[in-house]
């Protein structure tokens, strides 16, 4: 699967932050990466800025 874009993460994401819980970006890495069936090659995937 192709690594999602900004738009594609960004509902997933709200969804995840309006759960009353506080989430750590790790967490919501893990949980937004389980989602979309992301690879762990690809997790590691960066983009050129960083």
């Amino acid at each position: 699967m192709a690594i999602p874009d900004f738009q594609a993460l960004m509902l997933p994401l709200l969804r995840l932050c309006s759960d009353g819980h506080t989430h750590s970006l790790a967490e919501s890495v893990e949980t937004l990466g389980n989602e979309f069936n992301v690879s762990p090659e690809e997790r590691q995937i960066l983009l050129k800025s960083g």
